[in-house]
């Protein structure tokens, strides 16, 4: 049964070309435009990518540090002892601890956006890879957030820096913004994601890497990009 849209979606549809590919500065300038509801909502960047999720040389994932910051008051808890959690609290952690807060995880805790450990550390939390795996809050060394310098991790994920990973259709979403941030400041942020995402092609994909790339905002239409500017890097 097709998906009913609400009149204000539709009034946006109508706005768009969808046979053209929008630069990105054009693409910010019409989202800006659309007819919108009265929350600030979240601008994103979704890509289809030409790799297989089901094979593990061709994942992508990384991170990526917004020049304008997210928007999004980001909540961080942070395993450590000694030092390294005093650091972090002195850095602004929502949540801090070592066995009392893997405790609490177990028993369902999951208020927080962003998890970070101390390698030290790393030998328990692993233990919560099956509670906090599901929702892509693993601490990961690859994302930054397993580190002795708590002080400077939290202080990155908190600036903006976003992280993105492939899902299972080989698709990646990544925010890069609110619908209130100025045009040019989403454009920055947008190219940045773009480049990152480009940069994280893994050797073994073949042929175009970025596929299709849209911009929306939560509760508009897609707009697509051109990505051209891409396909050289991504076949590279």
């Amino acid at each position: 049964m097709a998906q009913k849209r609400s009149k204000r979606y539709r009034a946006a549809a109508a706005l768009l070309d969808g046979a053209r590919k929008y630069p990105l500065t054009e693409a910010v300038s019409l989202l800006k435009k659309l007819p919108a509801p009265k929350f600030d909502q979240t601008v994103t960047i979704s890509f289809h990518l030409g790799v297989d999720p089901k094979q593990s040389d061709q994942m992508v994932r990384g991170t990526c540090p917004l020049p304008h910051g997210s928007g999004k008051k980001v909540r961080v808890l942070v395993f450590a002892q000694g030092a390294a959690a005093e650091a972090a609290r002195e850095a602004g952690a929502e949540f801090v601890g070592f066995e009392d807060m893997i405790k609490k995880c177990q028993e369902g805790f999951q208020d927080f956006d962003v998890a970070i450990a101390t390698p030290a550390a790393m030998a328990e939390v692993r233990k919560l890879g099956k509670v906090l795996g599901p929702r892509g809050l693993m601490p990961n060394p690859k994302t930054g957030t397993v580190s002795d310098d708590t002080a400077k991790a939290i202080k990155e994920v908190k600036a903006g820096r976003v992280e993105f990973k492939l899902d299972k259709g080989a698709n990646i979403a990544v925010p890069v913004g609110k619908i209130s941030f100025a045009e040019q400041a989403l454009v920055e942020n947008g190219v940045a994601v773009m480049d990152a995402v480009a940069k994280a092609r893994p050797a073994t994909a073949k042929g175009r890497f970025i596929s299709r790339v849209t911009l929306a905002a939560t509760m508009t239409p897609g707009v697509e990009l051109d990505a051209s500017a891409y396909h050289q890097t991504a076949a590279a």
